[in-house]
């Protein structure tokens, strides 16, 4: 590959939730690019060992995280740039859910409301707040946060989620302004994904989506780590916004 086809030869991308369905694609695209890749995985080391070993390029790491708890955080962190020494962009792609109807409001408990918000919000301002002394001195940082379109629509699998959603997408108005100019942070809001994000969720409803969406077909884990990659590629001069994709299931 071409020196110019690798516009992230020297970066660090540290993506949390990196073994997921939206996290493995978007490790690809940044090793592909020429970023050294942090695969943050909460459980299944093999699986996420496995996504490292095939990533195109050198130096890429694994390592355990649990966003739900700070000192977690904190540890992967010192662990991150024991390894590298720097990091410049980071993915926030964790996060857990729950289908709950939106009119059974005593299924939305007390427990789940905290679980979807401790997993949703909190843990991500928690691991910005970990790593943004090194984003700053990157001078050239990047925060991406995986949003949703049920920040927006309040459609989404719970009311809960939607709520933790809308405020990722305020995180980012607040921090974008906050962190800059060192450090850039924008939200992704795909609509409904074809990965195993949400239990329950199979082919039927897959293509229930599909034929609603005015693109005709659900979105795609690459869908969502291609306009990942876009941020730090191309959308230079964008902070504090939110980039919508889902083939226009919102309208």
């Amino acid at each position: 590959m071409a020196e110019h086809a690798k516009p992230l030869a020297g970066k660090v991308a540290v993506i949390v939730g990196g073994s997921g369905g939206i996290g493995r694609e978007t490790c690809a695209e940044f090793a592909a690019a020429g970023a050294r890749v942090v695969v943050g995985y909460r459980n299944g080391r093999e699986k996420a060992e496995q996504i490292a070993a095939d990533l195109p390029g050198e130096g890429h790491i694994v390592l355990p995280v649990s966003i739900e708890v700070t000192a977690s955080i904190n540890a992967f962190r010192d662990a991150v740039l024991g390894a590298t020494g720097q990091v410049d962009i980071l993915v926030n792609a964790a996060g857990i859910t729950k289908p709950v109807a939106h009119a059974d409001l005593d299924a939305l408990t007390d427990e789940l409301i905290d679980e979807i918000f401790i997993n949703n919000w909190r843990g991500v301002f928690a691991t910005i707040r970990a790593f943004a002394p090194a984003l700053k001195a990157s001078g050239d940082g990047l925060i991406v946060n995986l949003s949703s379109i049920a920040a927006f629509t309040g459609i989404g699998s719970n009311i809960a989620y939607c709520g933790a959603k809308a405020g990722l997408d305020i995180m980012a108005n607040s921090l974008g302004r906050a962190l800059a100019p060192e450090i850039r942070v924008l939200s992704i809001s795909p609509g409904a994904v074809d990965t195993q994000f949400v239990p329950g969720r199979g082919k039927e409803f897959n293509d229930k989506v599909a034929a609603t969406t005015p693109l005709k077909r659900i979105t795609s884990p690459s869908d969502v780590a291609r306009a990942i990659l876009a941020c730090a590629t191309h959308l230079k001069f964008s902070t504090g916004d939110r980039i919508v994709v889902d083939g226009g299931r919102h309208l």
